[in-house]
């Protein structure tokens, strides 16, 4: 019987729900995300062994190297290992091997080591996968809350191709993502993008089959992943696109790699790293290596050490206080030549700062490499309240004509649904702003009302109305002649009951005056 998404998922809920005694729950993801994927390897390899026994009978007159030889070279795509594998104490790093112990002392120390001993035996794939397991240590989890954990996981399904598809237990990762980071406040933001602010930057972008993504501030890798998605959905092979990623810290960057395999992808790279100060995807002498597709959501106004001599920084350095264009200028520095775009959700700040942040706007503008600047709605994010915005970038000369020295404007501001901690993007929502985004416009200077109803307005600026205006980017600059509009008939009308109070009240003291001197006979 197929497993369903609503059964992993509720069971796997349960397991995290038995951390609730021994940390909070913004900490739930580096202990559950671990042991999820640890049980998501030891499920796939059990299996595969089990086909490799079944197809190969006479397999126990092989020697072990000989067996090993066959069941790797056809079955396994990689290995759990034997910990102490000459003596009595022999041990698979599997689950289900480690769950037998589960009573005995030490159990986080034997958890740690069949982590540790798959990433050892499989570095191409693995490396620093785990992170540094400090949960495994007595002091942060007892052996009992964290038998408790595994013990709840056991009772999901076995998570292997042959019970369950990718897709289901993908999904079941996304929906632990998510519900952590509903759980985590503000903390959520430095690794989880709400899905549908993802889906808007990847249906813009629009990935075709065999191309190259990358995201630089990768976080749990949802933005690779919903490329990927995309793609399938649309008849395409997601699998074909080469995924690429880099992330700071080494702990999310697991989290990343693990959500990339949980969804069968792998044609996959994350590293680990500071990308403004330390790149990790380069070409052998030394420059950007490029990629078609860009996308991404840094850390909003960053502090950082800015360069003093990178050829990133085009049209000049972006201050301290703020890395928000220096991780514009790393993208535009990695678009390919011939067909790259990139998407980045920035708070509106960037688009009308002035100092250093306005020159390297200026040069952007002057070089067409900004193609449409698309403003969100407030409380879309879980780090963060303020309103942002998706700014898309097109290699040099690859704008359609029409698009050509000019900028497209669209304001979906007022385009959200209210939920319990923040706003949302409806899928209606998000078809409206592509639609938008794909549609053929003028440069007369009339915004335009895509779906008929007010709530989104867009119009294309030229350049050189940009440049009258010092280069701000301010969206109201640029979409205010409707918005004026429909604000001037609320505000008449606000204005006129306020002249006609005031008429009234000037009129009733003038009755009153006439009448103290004696003289009869106005009406009001």
């Amino acid at each position: 019987m197929a497993v369903t998404q609503q059964e992993i998922q509720n069971r796997l809920w349960d397991a995290a729900d038995e951390l609730r005694v021994a940390m909070p729950e913004a900490q739930y993801s580096s202990v559950v995300f671990p042991l999820m994927f640890w049980k998501y390897l030891s499920d796939t390899w059990e299996h595969q062994h089990q086909e490799f026994l079944a197809d190969n009978e006479g397999i126990e007159d092989l020697s072990r190297e000989e067996a090993r030889e066959i069941e790797y070279r056809d079955y396994q795509s990689f290995e759990i290992p034997l910990i102490h594998p000459d003596t009595v104490k022999e041990r698979r790093a599997s689950w289900s091997s480690i769950l037998a112990t589960i009573t005995q002392p030490g159990l986080g120390q034997r958890v740690r080591a069949s982590l540790q001993a798959i990433e050892t035996s499989n570095p191409d794939k693995f490396s620093r996968l785990f992170g540094n397991m400090t949960w495994a240590s007595e002091e942060v989890l007892s052996r009992e809350v964290l038998a408790a954990v595994m013990q709840a996981m056991d009772r999901t399904p076995k998570m292997h191709e042959g019970n369950m598809s990718h897709d289901v237990l993908g999904g079941a990762y996304e929906y632990l993502l998510k519900r952590f980071s509903d759980g985590s406040g503000t903390r959520a933001g430095q690794f989880f993008t709400p899905r549908e602010v993802v889906e808007l930057i990847v249906e813009v972008l629009e990935p075709k089959s065999f191309e190259s993504v990358y995201d630089p501030t990768c976080g749990s890798g949802g933005m690779l992943i919903a490329s990927a998605n995309l793609l399938k959905s649309r008849g395409g092979r997601g699998y074909t696109l080469s995924l690429n990623g880099q992330e700071a810290v080494a702990e999310t960057a697991g989290v990343a790699r693990m959500n990339l395999f949980m969804h069968n992808l792998t044609q996959f790279k994350v590293e680990v790293g500071d990308t403004l100060k330390e790149p990790r995807f380069t070409e052998p002498d030394g420059t950007l290596k490029q990629f078609d597709v860009i996308l991404a959501n840094p850390p909003y106004s960053l502090k950082w050490k800015p360069w003093t001599k990178d050829p990133r920084a085009i049209g000049g350095v972006a201050p301290q206080s703020t890395a928000d264009w220096a991780f514009v200028q790393h993208m535009i520095a990695s678009m390919g030549a011939e067909k790259g775009r990139a998407g980045v959700v920035l708070p509106h700040g960037v688009l009308f700062r002035g100092g250093q942040e306005a020159a390297i706007r200026q040069r952007v503008l002057d070089d067409d490499l900004l193609e449409a600047v698309i403003g969100l709605p407030a409380n879309l994010f879980y780090n963060t309240t303020i309103p942002t915005a998706i700014l898309v970038f097109r290699a040099a000369g690859t704008k359609a004509p029409e698009r050509q020295d000019g900028v497209l404007f669209i304001d979906a501001s007022k385009r959200f649904t209210k939920a319990k901690n923040r706003n949302i993007l409806t899928a209606a929502d998000i078809a409206d702003v592509v639609t938008a985004y794909n549609s053929k416009f003028d440069a007369s200077g009339s915004p335009v009302d895509p779906d008929g109803e007010g709530g989104l307005l867009a119009r294309f600026a030229p350049t050189t109305e940009i440049a009258a205006n010092g280069y701000d980017l301010n969206i109201g600059r640029y979409i205010k002649q409707a918005a004026t509009e429909q604000a001037d008939l609320g505000t008449l009308i606000d204005a006129y009951n306020i002249a006609r109070a005031e008429r009234q009240k000037a009129e009733q003291r003038m009755l009153a005056l006439l009448s103290a001197a004696g003289i009869e006979g106005f009406d009001e």
